[in-house]
């Protein structure tokens, strides 16, 4: 007889469980001594996007509107692991463990990184259609 399958709620609570280690982690990373400054830029703007009440692409759009939490932050989170010494990361990783929080400020952070690249991406819109209209 088969194994009964993992229940996808518990497999999606554990994702999530996951990736909000990491992202505190990076959060951690972003502000140790021993980080190299890009990766502290690079992890910041992870960080504030993953934390972001805003999504870059909104979730009522069908199918994509789930690629940013299911595709964008995890590779975001990836690449900033890459750039961050492993003695660092694991420091980090532990001090997630113990319940380290975020500031607030990161939500508000995040939020206006992707109002901003919303806004960037409208005006640049607005102005090619200006132009294509001749004016």
């Amino acid at each position: 007889m088969d194994s009964p399958s993992p229940n996808p709620r518990r497999r999606l609570k554990a994702r999530s469980g996951f990736l909000k280690r990491q992202t505190i982690a990076l959060y951690l990373a972003m502000r140790h001594p021993a980080t190299p400054w890009y990766a502290k830029v690079l992890a910041a703007l992870v960080v504030a996007y993953a934390l972001s009440p805003i999504d870059l692409i909104p979730d009522p759009i069908p199918v994509l509107g789930y690629l940013d939490d299911l595709v964008i932050v995890p590779l975001g989170l990836l690449a900033v692991r890459w750039m961050i010494p492993r003695a660092v990361l694991d420091e980090c990783l532990r001090q997630a463990d113990r319940g380290v929080t975020i500031a607030r400020a990161w939500l508000w952070a995040g939020a206006i990184v992707v109002a901003t690249l919303w806004l960037a991406a409208l005006a640049a819109l607005a102005l090619w259609t200006w132009r294509r209209l001749g004016h």
